[in-house]
């Protein structure tokens, strides 16, 4: 994806810099007057956006117009669709698209291993005698912590992928076998064949998305497709780890 701004990645959630993004924008109002009145749609301090000094390296100002602030990824969204023009759409769509990036599977994973790698780093350092402990922190189990609080539902293909990369010696037609003999598919043929069993579905495991499709004919059809959802992504690499 091509870059519009420079998005920083040092906080727990990707920012930007207003300041860039108000030039990106080709805002003629001066910039402390357009971000003031951009903040008076309800944006919070400390919560969608934290004031810094980019070209001073202290919160000691020395001149006029020095100060800056990182914005959330969602604050710089609602800001580009405030401002109704070709701009702002393009701008917004490249943050939608971001956000989408920044929520797959696999950037989730890759988030939780390098927290992993942080705290080993800091136990290490803490209490030598603690190393032989730190390789039971590294485990994938942190990733399935970190999934369990997305709203992110993935094809069962795409479990399988996630179970390969962490070891597991599976495919996609061999994981919805093995979810068949265990029942938390239905092994019956027929129209609800490799559906969620009622127990998967209560226990939260899997959603079930449909979609109307109209036929050249003038009828009409639905179509299923199993989703396994965050808890279930979190029960499901647990499990084969174990």
């Amino acid at each position: 994806m091509n870059g519009l701004l420079k998005i920083n990645y040092e906080t727990e959630q990707p920012t930007v810099s207003a300041r860039e993004l108000h030039e990106g924008l080709g805002i003629n109002t001066k910039f402390t007057t357009w971000f003031e009145r951009m903040c008076e749609y309800g944006f919070n301090k400390n919560a969608d956006y934290e004031i810094c000094f980019p070209n001073l390296g202290s919160e000691n100002r020395g001149g006029q117009n020095m100060v800056d602030y990182q914005i959330s990824i969602d604050m710089a969204k609602q800001i580009c669709m405030i401002q109704r023009n070709e701009k702002g759409r393009q701008y917004r769509q490249y943050f939608l698209d971001l956000e989408k990036a920044w929520n797959t599977p696999e950037q989730i994973f890759a988030r939780a291993l390098k927290m992993a790698d942080q705290q080993i780093e800091k136990l290490k350092a803490s209490n030598a005698s603690l190393v032989e402990d730190v390789q039971r922190m590294r485990p994938k189990e942190v990733f399935a912590d970190a999934v369990s609080v997305s709203n992110t539902c993935i094809l069962i293909g795409e479990l399988a992928k996630i179970l390969k990369q962490n070891g597991v010696d599976i495919g996609q037609n061999r994981l919805f076998a093995w979810m068949r003999e265990n029942r938390f598919l239905i092994s019956r043929k027929g129209t609800d064949y490799n559906m969620p069993t009622q127990r998967s579905m209560e226990a939260g495991l899997f959603e079930i998305k449909e979609r109307t499709i109209n036929n050249p004919d003038g009828s009409v059809r639905i179509t299923k497709t199993v989703l396994v959802t965050g808890k279930g992504q979190q029960y499901f690499v647990n499990k084969f780890l174990e």
